[in-house]
């Protein structure tokens, strides 16, 4: 039970990588709030995770709409008195090259990926620095946290904006016993994943079987996507880590396909 009792805000949590992070969590013995754009989805997850694993509630949470963000981090805390796991996982993706990519889609994705993440920070350090334990903020970042890929402009420099919030947040929160972390997983075959493998096809003209063997998976050392629970046992690594020897660092979680 290496979160026993701990009390976890996870976005984008209804489905994918989030919601096998919130079940993780919660077999570990925390408190899980599901916050998530689909309300419903999200108290689904959370019954789910009630019925089977421990305690979890779902709440709504558009994370690039501040007064959102505070309501559904401040209903977990209204629930369980504190707060002392943010994880900032929420995301979408739009491909597309540079020269052809309209300006609101841009917009919107560094709205979700980082001003999402940014009021999210803001408002769990405004709970945790009231705690003498602190805290744990763990941004998930990407293999596109480290170097690029084509079609993904915005996604990419998102992604790399995550790492320099981390260094930041991790430099500001130490005095108050807060750590911060980014994961940088490899490609998951998540929904998300799916929807990419058609849309590179028809960009790069090869088939969906080339995207993945070629585009996708050309890089790491099996052949492998990297799986939800390969990347929830990172997000328990991080948020049960006993010190601040590991904070401001980034976790790489793509069966070899990039190596620091």
């Amino acid at each position: 039970m290496r979160l026993k009792d701990k009390v976890a805000v996870i976005t984008g949590s209804a489905s994918g990588i989030g919601k096998e992070i919130a079940i993780i969590f919660a077999k570990e013995g925390a408190k899980v709030a599901i916050a998530d754009l689909n309300l419903a989805g999200a108290e689904a997850t959370a019954a789910e995770i009630s019925r089977d694993h421990g305690e979890a509630i779902g709440v709504a949470m558009n994370v690039m709409d501040e007064g959102q963000v505070n309501d559904g981090i401040a209903k977990a805390i209204e629930k369980w008195g504190r707060l002392d796991i943010l994880v900032s996982n929420a995301g979408i993706q739009i491909v597309a090259p540079v020269h052809e990519y309209p300006l609101d889609k841009w917009k919107l994705m560094l709205a979700i990926h980082l001003d999402g993440a940014f009021l999210t920070t803001k408002a769990a350090l405004n709970q945790m620095y009231k705690q003498p334990e602190g805290g744990s903020i763990i941004y998930m970042g990407s293999v596109h946290s480290k170097e690029a890929s084509p079609l993904k402009a915005p996604y990419v420099a998102a992604k790399h904006g995550l790492i320099g919030l981390c260094e930041v947040v991790a430099k500001e929160g130490a005095k108050h016993n807060v750590r911060a972390n980014v994961i940088c997983p490899g490609y998951v075959h998540t929904p998300l994943v799916d929807k990419q493998i058609p849309e590179q096809a028809k960009e790069l003209g090869i088939t969906e079987e080339e995207v993945v063997k070629n585009v996708m998976l050309r890089e790491t050392v099996d052949g492998e996507f990297t799986t939800v629970e390969d990347v929830a046992e990172a997000a328990v690594f991080f948020a049960s880590f006993p010190t601040k020897a590991l904070t401001g660092q980034s976790l790489i979680v793509s069966h070899g396909w990039y190596m620091q």
